[in-house]
């Protein structure tokens, strides 16, 4: 039984079936998952527009005219929906090819086997061998602020977008807030980021935060470092936050990008012994096994990194230890390892071992970076900011992590990560034949 069809549970479900199991799944909204259909795809959809919007009005640069493009926000909206349809088609007919139950519901465990499903059919009670929990996360609301879903928006309200705002105040300078900074400055609103500490970013590595940080500036972003909101209000046809520091933002639209919680609550944990964490996340050991040995944890309910890819590979691997397949040839899942982006412009991806958290154990690296702006194909593309950045073991010559900030970095990424899951060495980069011209010139280069 698989609670939740988002990545990590429709994974599960196809590898589970094609392994043998009989699988059945319950959705309450959407095959594909609502975090991922109903987030992910549509900010990374308006987020590519907007890159178009901003390319558009570099142009000149590249020898031709200068157009300034405008939004049709109903091409959009059907450009958005389109996508979220043609995702969730194409994951709907994969299980049921595969022979999976698809139950359209809420489930809620009675006891560690017994779950009972509810449908607009009824109420039926299916006894499961194995339960996975994979109900995803919705977006955090502070105690000091109510949204209305007209001008003091959670991320999730954002889109389809009814209108484009004149001005927004975001809250929340990580990876979500900064990717909608970005997505509402290309199209043209005045925007105010609400930086907590004293950059944005605050996980990443300085050097990547100050490239986005510059972008934002020359965009016009005015940046509220230090400043942590405390209310936001209404006052008319305008939203007022305030912060502790006593600063006041006045804007059209404010919208809250300050983390998520998980969907654990409604499920029945407690009658099935399932315990959780003081936030509300199920406990987890490497095989994603919560306390009771048969029920499972998967993707942003799991208290992992909240990743899409993360997700649908811890899906895989609880379709593996289900069927036994643990006992032979089985990778585990190294969340160190993993691969993550940022769509700003420039784009921001890092993988494995950071600069910071090697010098802050007291760990001897080897750091080599190489600016795009050395790289012939940016030249080409007229877009040469930011650069490749890569970790490696002074003594093995064994690939640790990197980070990349510019074009591409969300595919550039790939070639470090393959490197750091499978132990390769800079050398192995270094004289691998890549194209020129091109971007992957500069791993090459960072990797010598």
């Amino acid at each position: 039984m698989i609670i939740g069809g988002g990545p990590a549970g429709n994974t599960a479900a196809t590898y589970a079936a094609r392994l043998g199991a009989q699988v059945t799944m319950v959705e309450r909204d959407v095959i594909g998952g609502a975090a991922h259909l109903w987030d992910c795809i549509p900010s990374k959809t308006m987020i590519a527009t907007g890159g178009a919007m901003s390319f558009s009005r570099r142009i000149h640069g590249m020898g031709l005219e200068q157009q300034e493009a405008e939004v049709d926000i109903e091409a959009l909206t059907s450009r958005i929906e389109g996508i979220k349809a043609r995702l969730q088609q194409g994951t709907t007919r994969l299980l049921e090819s595969q022979g999976v139950e698809l139950l359209h519901g809420t489930a809620q465990l009675l006891n560690d086997h017994d779950v009972q499903v509810t449908t607009a059919e009824g109420t039926r009670v299916v006894a499961a061998d194995a339960v996975l929990i994979a109900t995803g996360s919705r977006p955090r609301i502070p105690t000091w602020c109510t949204t209305d879903g007209e001008r003091i928006l959670t991320t999730r309200e954002c889109y389809p977008p009814r209108i484009f705002p004149e001005s927004i105040t975001v809250i929340g300078s990580g990876v979500t807030g900064v990717e909608f900074v970005h997505m509402f400055s290309s199209f043209g609103a005045k925007v105010t980021l609400v930086v907590s500490r004293q950059q944005v970013l605050p996980q990443k590595d300085p050097e990547v935060a100050a490239v986005l940080e510059d972008d934002f500036l020359q965009r016009g972003v005015h940046l509220l470092k230090g400043a942590r909101a405390t209310s936001i209000e209404r006052e008319g046809d305008a939203v007022v936050v305030r912060c502790d520091d006593g600063r006041v933002v006045h804007s059209s639209h404010a919208v809250l990008a300050i983390g998520s919680i998980p969907n654990s609550d409604g499920l029945g944990l407690d009658a099935a012994g399932v315990e959780v964490d003081s936030s509300g996340f199920v406990t987890i050991n490497r095989h994603c096994q919560s306390n009771v040995s048969h029920i499972y944890a998967a993707g942003d309910v799991s208290g992992k990194l909240p990743l899409s890819s993360v997700a649908a590979m811890q899906g895989r691997k609880v379709a593996e230890h289900v069927m036994g397949l643990q006992k032979v040839a089985h990778r585990h899942l190294d969340y160190d390892k993993a691969a993550s982006a940022i769509f700003t412009e420039p784009e921001i991806a890092d993988v494995g071992l950071a600069e910071a958290d090697a010098f802050a154990v007291g760990r001897k690296i080897r750091v080599t970076k190489v600016p795009f702006s050395a790289t012939p194909k940016a030249l080409i593309n007229n877009d040469f900011r930011g650069f490749v950045k890569i970790i490696s073991d002074p003594a093995t010559g064994v690939v640790l992590g990197g980070s990349i900030v510019g074009r591409h970095a969300a595919e550039l990424i790939s070639v470090i990560a393959l490197a750091v899951t499978a132990n390769l060495k800079v050398t192995d980069i270094v004289e691998s034949l890549l194209v020129h011209p091109a971007l992957a010139e500069a791993l090459a280069e960072a990797a010598e």
